[in-house]
């Protein structure tokens, strides 16, 4: 009988715990939305002049940086970033991280140095002010279709024949059951043995926590700390096409676990 009590006692404690938070979930994502937009509109203008000729880019990119620190400090967001090795400044990578936050896009720029493009979802050519960033500077991909897959992968390839870095997510879109992977595309994997180039695994040990992309109502979000471990580069040289699959496991496995052995992930 008294086994019973309890457990119906801890159901309960665990029904309202779940419930009781969601009122200052629901003001903190109010707050950062509104602080991301004014921050946002105050910097428009000085983006809108640096993204108007491709020259400065480097200087856009440096200020996107300042503000995501600002967007950090903003949202309580404090982070602790781990490098497994030097990461040299001057050289072009391919970054893919595992994906589970709004904030993990925010996060990549407080941490790296290397000038970098991201590949992000069509979808974010809608969103007003902010779509300007894939205007000319980001990429685009439309991953409806075969024809809008390949050529922001051409585009991506282009970015690297520059010098430029990438980050790739290879889920594709946020997890909405972070910190749990969802499976990894081989956009990232064939591009890095396409150009030869090194790839570099980032994983977010709990931005999800931070804001996770959840109904308003639902999913984890407020102030607190984000651990980033920054992965030693993996060389492609010598892959070939063959040896996609190898790399996306590997590279897969490096994230998965960095997860674990901190308590979370499958």
């Amino acid at each position: 009988m008294n086994t019973n009590l309890f457990l119906r006692t801890s159901s309960c404690f665990i029904y309202m715990k779940k419930y009781i938070f969601i009122p200052f979930v629901v003001i903190y994502k109010i707050w950062f939305l509104l602080y991301f937009v004014l921050t946002m509109v105050l910097l428009y203008p000085f983006f809108r002049v640096l993204l108007s000729r491709k020259q400065w880019f480097p200087i856009a990119f440096k200020l996107k940086k300042i503000w995501g620190q600002i967007l950090c400090i903003g949202g309580g967001v404090m982070y602790e970033a781990t490098y497994e090795t030097n990461l040299d400044p001057n050289k072009k990578y391919v970054f893919c991280c595992n994906h589970s936050s709004y904030f993990d896009i925010i996060l990549s720029y407080c941490v790296l140095d290397n000038y970098f493009v991201f590949m992000g979802k069509k979808e974010l050519e809608k969103v007003p002010l902010f779509n300007i960033f894939f205007k000319e500077m980001n990429i685009l991909v439309d991953r409806k279709t075969n024809t809008g897959s390949h050529k922001a992968f051409i585009l991506a390839g282009q970015e690297l024949d520059k010098g430029n870095s990438v980050i790739i997510f290879p889920e594709g879109t946020i997890s909405r059951e972070a910190p749990k992977l969802r499976p990894f595309k081989n956009g990232a994997f064939r591009l890095a043995i396409d150009k030869q180039v090194e790839i570099v695994p980032i994983t977010f040990i709990n931005a999800w926590k931070r804001l996770q992309d959840m109904p308003f109502l639902q999913g984890k979000a407020g102030p607190g700390k984000v651990g980033i471990y920054i992965h030693k580069p993996i060389t492609t040289e010598g892959l070939t096409e063959n040896n996609q699959d190898e790399l996306k496991q590997q590279v897969r496995n490096i994230i998965e676990l960095k997860l674990k052995s901190y308590g979370e992930g499958n």
